[in-house]
């Protein structure tokens, strides 16, 4: 069995994108000398099926559970990854996000940062069938399977923004 590195990271509904991305970019300054190597802040919009496609390297997306998501429910499609209608579980796709990615020396990447995920779900009629929770507020829920410190110093300064929600490291 693996450990993991996990870690949840909000920013209030108010914050722009542009505030976020200032953000970060100071925090990738930090990254890069802590020897990652290629870095890159993105502020993205997944307005288009290309983009939503590229959000899929970024983010697993947001996991909910509702009783209304199973049986004969038809989410419209350009919000959903994935959909049991058995369980009554889906996968939303992110419409936005302000993102850090930093890459180690193996070339393996990480992303820290911030999605936006619809505040509804909704059908095919654009009906509600079911509401996020965050109403919307940015949000990632992450995990990374490596003892790195380093990884632990990007949190530490997401955390003293106040942007850390939660934590849970499985190597300490």
């Amino acid at each position: 069995m693996g450990r993991s590195y996990h870690f949840t990271l909000s920013a209030p509904a108010s914050a722009t994108a542009a505030e976020l991305e200032q953000f970060l970019k100071r925090v990738e300054s930090k990254a890069q000398m802590l020897g990652f190597e290629p870095t890159m802040v993105l502020n993205a919009d997944f307005d288009t099926e290309a983009r939503r496609k590229f959000a899929r390297r970024l983010t697993t997306g947001l996991f909910i559970q509702d009783a209304r998501l199973s049986g004969l429910v038809f989410p419209a499609s350009d919000q959903l990854w994935s959909h049991d209608v058995v369980g009554g579980s889906c996968r939303v796709m992110p419409t936005q996000a302000v993102v850090l990615v930093v890459t180690d020396a193996q070339g393996r990447e990480s992303c820290f940062g911030f999605f936006r995920y619809p505040v509804e779900l909704l059908d095919i009629h654009g009906k509600t069938i079911t509401t996020t929770g965050l109403e919307g507020r940015w949000f990632q829920r992450e995990f990374i399977d490596s003892p790195d410190p380093r990884y632990r110093e990007i949190i530490r300064m997401l955390s003293d923004a106040g942007f850390l929600d939660s934590v849970k490291d499985e190597y300490a």
